[in-house]
């Protein structure tokens, strides 16, 4: 702890938290935490390596979720750097721009996964809908339209909050609660008033949190209305079947990210063990079930990764 306290003077670092009360035992809780970022980085690359490599897979559905694996790759490594360092090697401090810019990807990638799975929901709303239109709405040049959409769309979320959040003042203390730069935990070290902070981040959670997943609500709405006027229970199934993976997806964000939240929001006097857990599986879960959930659920990907590993060593 005297490392902590002696650093926690200089006006140009942050310092990281690992996990409270375990810090004796970080290089054994290192190990869960690098298998989970290993299948994050591996399964979503992976998933990346089969679309592009599939012809097949050329579609919009596939390439939507390609989206979706750049997404949760770039929030993997994002956090991995400050991560492993503080728990293989105890490095604590991080300067404030790299904390910014960890602010900015970390919340940019969260965000963008939210507007990912938003696009992905439309994807399926046309699908079975609207069939026989299917490749003329969702054409290449759409497809781009809405990638690029998405990043301005998150961009634009994340440098307003970032931007004031440096102009403010940041008291003596330094030492923020997680191994990673949230915006909850630094908006907590300023010594100023944050009730435009506090606004901006109440808007953008109900854009996020509320507008996002009742769209996707709306969108699984109007598909189970076109299901149940088909005419057998096989195409019912199947037309369900085709929605599982991305409905799985859905519920693993919205239900991580809500946690998260209720967390800094509910419960400020909680154990700080409990916050960190929560953080951890908000910023986790994504990245590693979603390729996961994909491979297993979606007949198309299973036989691109087979074709993948197995065609490789027939050469």
């Amino acid at each position: 702890m005297s490392k902590v306290n002696n650093t926690t003077q200089d006006p140009f670092y942050f310092i990281l938290t690992g996990i409270p009360g375990f810090e004796a035992f970080h290089i054994w809780i290192s190990i869960p935490f690098c298998c989970f970022y290993t299948i994050s980085i591996m399964g979503n690359t992976t998933i990346l390596a089969v679309i592009h490599t599939e012809p097949s897979l050329h579609q919009p559905m596939y390439l939507f979720l390609s989206m979706l694996a750049l997404t949760d790759l770039g929030l993997t490594l994002t956090t991995l750097p400050t991560v492993m360092q503080l728990l293989w090697f105890n490095i604590q401090k991080i300067t404030f721009e790299a904390c910014f810019a960890q602010f900015f990807f970390l919340h940019g990638f969260s965000f963008m996964e939210s507007s990912v799975l938003l696009a992905m929901s439309f994807d399926r709303y046309v699908a079975i809908c609207r069939p026989l239109h299917y490749a003329s709405i969702l054409t290449s040049k759409v497809i781009g339209r809405i990638g690029v959409a998405i990043i301005c769309r998150c961009v634009l979320a994340v440098l307003p909050p970032l931007f004031l959040l440096k102009c403010l003042p940041f008291c003596q203390s330094h030492l923020l609660s997680h191994s990673y730069c949230l915006h909850q935990d630094m908006m907590q070290l300023v010594c100023a008033d944050i009730r435009v902070n506090s606004w901006y981040g109440f808007a953008l959670g109900l854009l996020i949190i509320v507008l996002d997943p009742l769209l996707i609500v709306l969108s699984y709405a109007l598909i189970l209305r076109s299901i149940l006027g088909t005419a057998t229970w096989a195409d019912r199934l199947r037309a369900l079947n085709n929605c599982l993976s991305h409905f799985l997806a859905v519920l693993v964000l919205y239900v991580s990210m809500v946690s998260l939240s209720m967390t800094h929001c509910s419960a400020k006097h909680a154990a700080p063990l409990v916050h960190v857990v929560i953080a951890n599986i908000y910023l986790l879960a994504p990245p590693v079930m979603n390729p996961i959930i994909y491979s297993v659920k979606t007949k198309q990907i299973r036989q691109g990764i087979f074709h993948l590993l197995f065609h490789r060593k027939l050469r």
